[in-house]
């Protein structure tokens, strides 16, 4: 095999190998406004229930800490992401708490890039159990 025929091989196999390592920065979702319906607010109660219905729907296991404070499950074939959803009756932040198999790197605050698309897809569905329109912030 020549140099050309090499080199050709080579950066093909480094195109391969890089593709399937992809990362992207964790989505956090801060401070994200509970909808409220025309002249009423949710309850703690509602909004918990809201979070967990939501969650439920796209296969997070989700198990209440402490009233305003929920952690979120999510396990796909070897691939297990872990969060802390804090909310109050005005807002909600859905945190990055732990994961395992999903090329997480705490100090560029990377992973796979189908965290993010869990989490987009979360907070969607929680704003559409709350009242919202389900299209995130």
């Amino acid at each position: 095999m020549n140099r050309t025929a090499q080199a050709a091989l080579f950066a093909g196999l480094v195109l391969i190998m890089s593709a399937g390592c992809k990362t992207g920065t964790i989505l956090d979702i801060r401070d994200a406004g509970v909808p409220a319906t025309i002249g009423q607010n949710l309850a703690m109660d509602d909004v918990a229930q809201g979070i967990i219905s939501a969650g439920s729907k796209l296969n997070w296991t989700m198990a209440v800490q402490t009233q305003g404070h929920i952690v979120g499950t999510l396990a796909i074939r070897r691939h297990t992401a872990v969060i802390d959803i804090f909310y109050s009756t005005n807002s909600y932040s859905i945190l990055y708490k732990d994961s395992s198999n999903l090329k997480y790197d705490a100090n560029r605050k990377t992973i796979h890039p189908n965290y993010t698309s869990w989490i987009r897809n979360l907070h969607a569905a929680i704003q559409k159990e709350l009242g919202g329109a389900g299209k995130p912030d």
